[in-house]
C-alpha cells in the first residue's frame, strides 16, 4: 500500500506510483487565506492542518534562517542590508547563527510522521544567488558581479560554511527526502545574469555544497520564478536535479521540459490564472499538463502561491480535479 512517503520517493527516483501522483501544494498567500476563512475555511489552522483539511498530502520543510539576535530590521523589499566589504564585516556578528535556529525535538516529531508514512520532511536553503541579493539588494547586486567580485565570492564562502552546519544539524535528527534552493535567477524573459557569471560565481559553490547533499541521499531542487528552461543545463551541471514552480505566465511548457530533459524532476506547472474561471479552464489545464504529468518525475500543482482571487469554491474544483488526474497519470 502507497503512503504518501512511498509516491514522493518514485516519483524523485523516476518511478510511477500504484495509486496517484502526489498532491503536492506551496504554503498559500496570507490574503488568500484570508479570503477563504471567510468564505468558510475553519480560521487558524496550521500548514499541516490546512493541507489535512484540503486533503492534499503534508509535507513538513523547514526554512533556515540566516540572521541571528540582534540583526537590523528588514528594509524595505529589494533594498540592501549593506552596501560593501566594509558593512558585511559590521553585520557579520548578526549572521549565520550557530547553532542553526530550529528545534532538533520538532523535526524529530516531523522524521517520526516520515517513517509512518504520514508525511514527508524536506528543507529550504538561500541559494547563492539569492542570498547575496537579500543582502546587497537588488539593484546593487547585479552590479557587484563587476564592481565588488572579491564580497560576492567571501559571501558565497561564508555560505557554503553555514549550509553545512545547517544540513548537518537536521540531517542529525530528520532524513529529509529532498531540499530546494532559493534562487530567483530568472524574469520572464530569462535569467538575470550570463552563463559566465553563473560559472564563476555560483557554480563553484554549488559543488561544494551537493557533496553535503548527495551522501544523505538527498535530492536537490532548485525554486526560480520566470523563465526556466535555458538555465536548466546550468543547474543539471552542477548537480540540481529538478525546479519549481515552472510559471505558465512566464512562457514555461512542462511537456516541452520533458521533452529536453527527461530526468529533471517538476514541481508546479499548473497555471494559476486560470483558476478563476471555473472547472472547465481548470479541467483543460490539466489536459495540456497530463501528458507531463504521466511522463514522469512530476508534482504537478499551482505554479506559485494560489493567488486570492481564486474562491474558496474554485480552490475545491481545482482540488477535485488535481486528484483525478492525479490518478489519471499512473493508469496503467
Amino acid at each position: 500500500m502507497e503512503t504518501v512517503h512511498s509516491r514522493y520517493a518514485k516519483v524523485l527516483a523516476g518511478e510511477r506510483p500504484d495509486d496517484r501522483l502526489p498532491l503536492f501544494e506551496v504554503v498559500w498567500w496570507d490574503q488568500t487565506i484570508r479570503r477563504w476563512e471567510s468564505e468558510g475555511l475553519p480560521q487558524g489552522m496550521d500548514e499541516a492542518q490546512t493541507k489535512t483539511y484540503f486533503g492534499l498530502d503534508v509535507d513538513h520543510h523547514l526554512t533556515f534562517g540566516q540572521f541571528g539576535p540582534g540583526a537590523p530590521p528588514w528594509p524595505a523589499h529589494g533594498q540592501p542590508f549593506i552596501r560593501n566589504e566594509a558593512e558585511y564585516e559590521a553585520l557579520l556578528p548578526h549572521l549565520y547563527p550557530d547553532p542553526p535556529p530550529f528545534d532538533p525535538a520538532e523535526w524529530g516529531r516531523h522524521q517520526r510522521a516520515q517513517d509512518e508514512g504520514r508525511a514527508i520532511v524536506w528543507f529550504n536553503l538561500n541559494g547563492f544567488f539569492w542570498w547575496p541579493r537579500v543582502l546587497l539588494g537588488i539593484e546593487n547586486h547585479l552590479l557587484a558581479f563587476y564592481d565588488q567580485p572579491a564580497l560576492m565570492h567571501r559571501i558565497n564562502r561564508d555560505q557554503v560554511c553555514y549550509l553545512r552546519r545547517c544540513i548537518g544539524a537536521l540531517c542529525a535528527v530528520a532524513r529529509p527526502i529532498m531540499m530546494s534552493f532559493w534562487e530567483d535567477l530568472s524574469y520572464n524573459h530569462g535569467p538575470m545574469l550570463s552563463r559566465a557569471m553563473f560559472d564563476e560565481f555560483l557554480a563553484p559553490y554549488y559543488r561544494l555544497i551537493m557533496p553535503e547533499l548527495e551522501a544523505r541521499g538527498i535530492v536537490p531542487l532548485l525554486d526560480s520564478d520566470g523563465q526556466i528552461e535555458p538555465i536548466i543545463p546550468w543547474f543539471e551541471g552542477v548537480g540540481i536535479r529538478g525546479c519549481g514552480p515552472l510559471e505558465r505566465m512566464a512562457g514555461v511548457d512542462v511537456n516541452q521540459i520533458r521533452r529536453n530533459h527527461p530526468a529533471w524532476i517538476m514541481q508546479g506547472g499548473f497555471d494559476k490564472l486560470v483558476m478563476p474561471r471555473g472547472e472547465g479552464a481548470m479541467r483543460a489545464e490539466f489536459e495540456r499538463i497530463l501528458p507531463a504529468m504521466r511522463a514522469g518525475r512530476f508534482f504537478p500543482s499551482v505554479d506559485h502561491q494560489t493567488p486570492p482571487g481564486v474562491s474558496l469554491a474554485n480552490y475545491r474544483i481545482y482540488r477535485r480535479l488535481q486528484d483525478e488526474y492525479a490518478a489519471l497519470a499512473v493508469r496503467k
